[in-house]
């Protein structure tokens, strides 16, 4: 085994580690600051990482280090960063445990580091449960609010039902197969692509890591979740969790099974059209703000799913490119959330009334995010949908049902033009009269957080190449 691969991995569980240590000597006033240290590390270890060019495999080849793991672990480590500063400027909301709090981000991130490197059955379980048993207490971590309780509770039997479907079918995939490796399974799925057994213990993996990306129709849970959790806790959930989805998603579909998934583009589009049009629709009317960007995290989920529908390289690395974006889009707008509603007791667009007023740059920050969610030039989420919509057309002269999908996109695109530009009008427009008028006091790691989604908002989308670029090599990992 070489150790050396996971050492990201160790030196991230030891931060969590530490973090729960450290709250036993420092004094309440201090723990707060816990966050600040914590995001630090992890720029740290970031920085250390950016030129480490190992590549290679550990644990009997379940752990691969590879171009795809590299990219997602950056993106990984990045949104922890803006999560941790995000829960520094939301610690006064809980009433204790807030080293603890910080603390379950990491060993979050930590699942999320061994999921982004899973190329066994073995270790996709063990990653999805790491980073979704963080996420039952993360979610439910504010117990003097009802709300949260109660998101944490469905998560929670939701989340065990998804990962009971996994289960079993990875047990049904190694009964048919003898195999969990993916590249080990890879040479020999083709003989099994008609053996209904080990077809329906794909589909059962399939459906765990659906509920992870919040696709259709494993979507129930998260308008509710994402409401009742706390703030960075849904931010985190609505960047990390959905792509560590995808990277164990696209590992199934394009390594472990790519002779059979070549066969399922029509389901695939298929899910992606309604996973798209039940997302933007239903967010129409919602006016919790948390709520819509959950249905809205539904609806790009559709759109990620464009990108593994195309069944082809220019789609794999579109998906990761529309990620990147997504990570500073996500984090930029529930940043504002946690600025501006940290002491409100509801969380209603209308509470955005005057917000130009009392703080422009806060109001800016979310308006761009709403730009650039709904996919407008020149943000990052508009080239982000090109590239999608771009792959799914090149396929359409082999499948005519990919310009379906591609005209369902547009749709999607076009709905949800009302429902972002309703918060737009909410900040500027509001014809609520606001019941507070005081200014916005912004610390210095909140506005640096701010600055720094707004620079991804705008840098990936002015200058796509780089992101691009580094997108395409990564993706190579998923041909071999």
């Amino acid at each position: 085994m070489n150790a050396s691969l996971i050492s990201l991995e160790i030196a991230v569980v030891a931060l969590g580690l530490v973090l729960l240590l450290a709250d036993l000597w420092l004094p309440t006033e201090r723990k707060r600051f816990l966050g600040y240290a914590a995001a630090a590390a992890l720029a740290t270890l970031l920085v250390t990482n950016l030129g480490d060019g190992a590549t290679g495999t550990a644990f009997n080849g379940m752990f691969v280090e590879d171009g795809l793991a590299v990219f997602f672990k950056r993106f990984f480590i990045v949104a922890a960063i803006l999560v941790l500063l995000m829960a520094v400027e939301f610690s006064d909301r809980i009433a204790s445990g807030i080293s603890e709090y910080y603390s379950l981000i990491v060993f979050a991130l930590s699942g999320m580091l061994f999921a982004a490197s899973a190329n066994n059955f073995a270790m996709l379980f063990v990653s999805i449960e790491l980073i979704t048993v963080t996420f039952y207490v993360l979610t439910s971590f504010q117990r003097g609010r009802l709300v949260s309780l109660e998101a944490g509770v469905k998560y929670l039997i939701l989340g065990a039902l998804s990962s009971a479907f996994m289960v079993y079918g990875i047990a049904l995939v190694w009964g048919t197969t003898g195999k969990l490796n993916f590249n080990e399974l890879a040479m020999v799925a083709a003989q099994f692509a008609g053996n209904k057994i080990f077809l329906l213990g794909v589909v059962l993996v399939l459906v765990g890591l659906g509920f992870k990306i919040a696709a259709f129709p494993f979507q129930i849970w998260a308008p509710d979740v994402y409401q009742g959790a706390p703030t960075p806790t849904t931010a985190f959930l609505a960047v990390g969790s959905k792509a560590a989805g995808f990277v164990l998603l696209l590992r199934v579909l394009f390594t472990a099974i790519p002779s059979v998934t070549a066969h399922w583009a029509n389901p695939l589009i298929i899910i992606s059209g309604i996973t798209i049009l039940y997302g933007n629709l239903c967010a129409i009317p919602q006016r919790n703000l948390k709520r819509l960007l959950g249905y809205s995290s539904i609806a790009h989920a559709g759109y990620l799913l464009l990108g593994v529908a195309a069944l082809s390289a220019s789609g794999q690395a579109a998906i990761l490119y529309y990620l990147s974006g997504y990570l500073f889009t996500v984090l930029g707008a529930f940043t504002v959330i946690c600025l501006v509603m940290r002491h409100l007791d509801r969380e209603d667009i209308s509470a955005l009334a005057g917000l130009n007023q009392r703080s422009p740059l806060l109001a800016t920050t979310l308006t761009l995010a709403m730009i650039s969610l709904a996919g407008i030039p020149p943000m990052a989420g508009f080239f982000g949908k090109f590239l999608l919509l771009k792959a799914v057309l090149e396929q359409g002269a082999t499948n005519p049902g990919y310009y379906c999908l591609a005209f369902t996109a547009l749709a999607g695109v076009v709905i949800s033009l009302y429902y972002y530009f309703g918060v737009i009008r909410a900040i500027y427009w509001s014809q609520d009269a606001p019941a507070d008028l005081s200014p916005i006091t912004l610390s210095g790691p909140a506005k640096v957080t701010i600055a720094i989604c707004i620079t991804g908002m705008f840098w990936i989308g002015l200058f796509p190449n780089t992101m691009l670029n580094l997108a395409t090599e990564a993706v190579k990992a998923l041909a071999r």
